[in-house]
């Protein structure tokens, strides 16, 4: 009978224990189970958005999104996901590379399908769906991909779209970004990511133990994805295609075109250009290689990485400088006259072997005087016109809001030159050369078309600004109202009369000035850097060719340009009041 007792309270107890067990499984922890199995059951499948449309300030299109097709696949191992690329390399064509990637992508990410193809052609798609039923895995879903409709006109603008890279995944900008996702890579679409980035949605498919796909329609409510607002810019999508039209296949170098009020960018374009739609979904080896190879280095902005001397272009900084420390007005003469050269230890030749005589600084500034301009160098000496130059902001970038801009070279004092060249391995007679726009001036082009809004208008500088927010101007130029409008004279003087006079638009009062740099190795390049109507300034652009020979062969394209936007402006303007 005792044995009995024990038994039954041991029966009773374990009963007790199992019953306790089943209750806590079955009750208590039910959800967290249920969660369990419906996570071993169901996979989550992102629905990628589109990205925000970029306009232009006339609502034109610059970035939109079209339909397209993206090709992934589930897998419970990397061998398994290995097998299933093997397979379907013999139906479709998947180069060894890509297959890689598909792996770095699953093993960032096991739990989503590994992306094979972003931008899947329809031709893929088409032979994969007739042979789905040997894929179980497989998924094939409809994804919006970038696009762009005049490619290689805005190329330096607005970038392209890739997938985040692993590096990227590491910083905190990205956070909440995950493998496989389509991002900004330069110019606006990197500048604007978080604007432009779309919500994500999702879809669940069922699995078996497996991880093959047995339901993948209906198995849980989708989350929609978002698209954002829009981004407005100011840029003049006219004058951007007219842009890339004019430098054609022929012509090497970049534009910028500014509002000099505010600061807006009417235009930015880098010639060579390429084709960026060539890069959604996955640029091919083949056409990158192409262009990192290209001589002409296409992937470079020249137009807020490039530096080059500003010539005679920089010439009005120097004149700037000499009428705000009360050296020189207007109607100034030089004590030696221009025959062709300027002796300082050695001969300075002047651009114009012939000489320009005894000129004043509005005639040195219209001619473009070598020789006048290295004397009023001497006269403002070294270290003010060094600081002076700092002060215009020749040393500092613009902050306009897109990525990649370069700093200026402009030295900031004299022991740059003992850093570069030792004590002993310069001297003074380098301000001839810097008051001409030579020698470690290297200026980018969005730098001086910065500067010429303050010229154009009361000596403020607005910063460059692609995406419309309040204006943010500096004032550079300590000088008065005359002061100012004298040099705007003298500007247009360039055009009407001096080294821009072939450059004349009929009814169109232009002021600007050439430079024709002198580049090591190669034939000099133009600069025009102007601004018009003169009387009443609409728009301020800066142009470099490279190997263009001579100022006058930018003026003559800038022209051109300035010509194209006034008008179209001026005809939008009488259509919009009708």
């Amino acid at each position: 009978m005792r044995r009995a007792r024990v038994a039954r309270a041991l029966l009773v107890l374990i009963f007790t224990v199992l019953g306790g067990a089943f209750f806590r499984t079955q009750v208590l922890q039910n959800a967290e189970f249920v969660l369990a199995s419906e996570s071993n059951r169901l996979r989550e499948v992102p629905l990628p958005g589109a990205r925000g449309i970029i306009y232009d300030r006339h609502g034109a299109i610059i970035a939109e999104n079209l339909p397209g097709y993206s090709v992934s696949i589930l897998s419970p191992t990397t061998d398994s996901l290995r097998s299933a690329l093997r397979s379907l390399s013999r139906i479709i064509e998947i180069d060894s590379a890509q297959q890689a990637l598909a792996i770095r992508r699953y093993r960032a990410a096991p739990t989503r399908p590994a992306v094979i193809f972003n931008d899947a052609s329809f031709q893929v798609v088409s032979v994969l769906e007739e042979r789905r039923s040997e894929f179980p895995g497989l998924i094939i879903q409809s994804a919006p991909k970038r696009y762009y409709p005049d490619a290689q006109a805005v190329a330096a603008l607005v970038g392209y779209t890739g997938e985040i890279s692993p590096e990227q995944l590491e910083l905190p900008r990205y956070d909440a970004y995950k493998a496989g996702q389509q991002v900004g890579k330069g110019g606006l679409e990197l500048q604007y990511e978080e604007q432009l980035r779309a919500r994500e949605g999702s879809r669940f498919v069922e699995v078996d133990a497996k991880n093959r796909v047995v339901r993948d329609n209906g198995v849980r409510p989708e989350v929609q994805p978002e698209a954002p607002p829009p981004l407005r810019t100011n840029i003049d999508l006219d004058l951007q295609r007219y842009s890339h039209e004019y430098f054609g296949d022929s012509l090497r170098g970049a534009v910028v075109a500014l509002e000099p009020q505010t600061g807006g960018v009417l235009a930015i374009y880098s010639a060579p250009s390429y084709d960026i739609n060539r890069f959604i979904g996955g640029v091919s080896n083949a056409y990158y290689k192409e262009l990192q190879e290209h001589q002409y280095t296409p992937l470079f902005n020249r137009a807020l990485s490039g530096r080059y001397p500003p010539a005679s272009t920089w010439k009005l900084a120097t004149a700037a400088l000499g009428m705000e420390l009360g050296l020189v007005t207007m109607e100034t003469h030089m004590e030696t006259p221009c025959t062709g050269g300027y002796y300082y230890g050695r001969v300075f030749k002047c651009w114009d072997k012939r000489g320009h005589g005894d000129i004043t600084l509005a005639q040195a500034i219209a001619k473009s005087c070598d020789v006048y301009f290295y004397q009023l160098g001497l006269k403002i000496g070294i270290t003010r016109l060094l600081a002076g130059g700092v002060r215009l902001g020749f040393g500092e970038p613009t902050g306009i809001d897109m990525p990649g801009e370069k700093r200026s070279i402009w030295p900031r004092s004299t022991e740059y030159f003992d850093r570069t060249y030792g004590p002993r391995g310069w001297n003074k007679s380098v301000v001839l050369s810097l008051s001409i726009g030579q020698a470690d001036n290297s200026q980018t082009p969005i730098n001086m078309a910065r500067f010429y809004t303050a010229l154009a208008t009361d000596g403020y500088a607005a910063t460059p600004q692609i995406v419309a927010r309040t204006p943010e101007r500096k004032k550079l130029l300590n000088l008065n109202a005359e002061q100012i409008k004298s040099i705007q004279v003298a500007l247009a003087d360039v055009v009407s009369r001096g080294t821009a006079a072939g450059a004349q638009i009929q009814g169109l009062t232009i002021a600007g000035k050439t430079g024709t740099a002198q580049v090591t190795g190669q034939e000099d390049y133009a600069w025009f850097v102007g601004y018009a109507p003169a009387d009443k300034p609409r728009i301020v652009l800066a142009i470099i060719i490279e190997e263009g020979l001579h100022g006058s062969t930018a003026a003559k394209v800038a022209t051109k340009l300035m010509e194209r936007y006034l008008k179209a402006k001026l005809t939008m303007t009488a259509v919009t009041n009708d």
